[in-house]
């Protein structure tokens, strides 16, 4: 690797990817994190497990403040972590808190990918209460509106989610990584 990640991976720096649902966070996270060496979680998938119930249960019963409390309390133990790569939920960022602690705590990596493959690869299934009876497109606009900036706001590394071809957004990544001028 040579140069600043080197460093910085040395020091077990751990990558926390940020960006809007259906961006790929989850794919390319556990990609990135077996290329690096590292640990994967994703704050969903730990919110799940630890309170025995899917998302849109927890919305259900708890509303979206509910969800976010788990999240942030997610979110502050993992950034702990040394050598981890944290799939955040697409509406993380909505808390002060979490963009200061991500923005911190390691190196913030915004995913992004355009509005139509977005709301297809979002409409498939139906685990997204944000989207739940709205048009999903429109909805997207919407959060992304909102969303958008905050992401921007604490990325050290902007990239595309190339959604037919995860390995190469990997591959793209990882050359942003070492050579891109991001550490330092």
């Amino acid at each position: 690797m040579g140069t600043l990640l080197e460093s910085r991976l040395q020091n077990q720096e751990s990558i926390f990817l940020v960006g809007m649902m259906a961006v790929g966070k989850t794919t390319i996270g556990k990609l990135l994190a077996q290329a690096l060496n590292y640990a994967f979680y994703d704050t969903d998938d730990v919110i799940c497990e630890r309170s025995g119930a899917d998302i849109p249960w927890i919305f259900d019963v708890e509303g979206e403040k509910g969800f976010r409390d788990r999240e942030q309390q997610v979110i502050e133990e993992f950034t702990c972590k040394p050598s981890v790569v944290l799939a955040t939920g697409g509406g993380a960022i909505v808390r002060e808190s979490n963009r200061k602690v991500l923005a911190a705590r390691g190196l913030v990596v915004y995913l992004f990918a355009d509005l139509d493959t977005l709301a297809k690869r979002a409409s498939i299934g139906n685990q997204r209460p944000m989207l739940a009876n709205h048009d999903v497109k429109g909805r997207l606009t919407d959060l992304l509106a909102v969303r958008g900036p905050m992401y921007s706001e604490i990325a050290d590394i902007r990239i595309e989610s190339i959604s037919s071809h995860p390995q190469k957004t990997v591959r793209e990544l990882l050359r942003e990584l070492r050579g891109g001028g991001h550490f330092g």
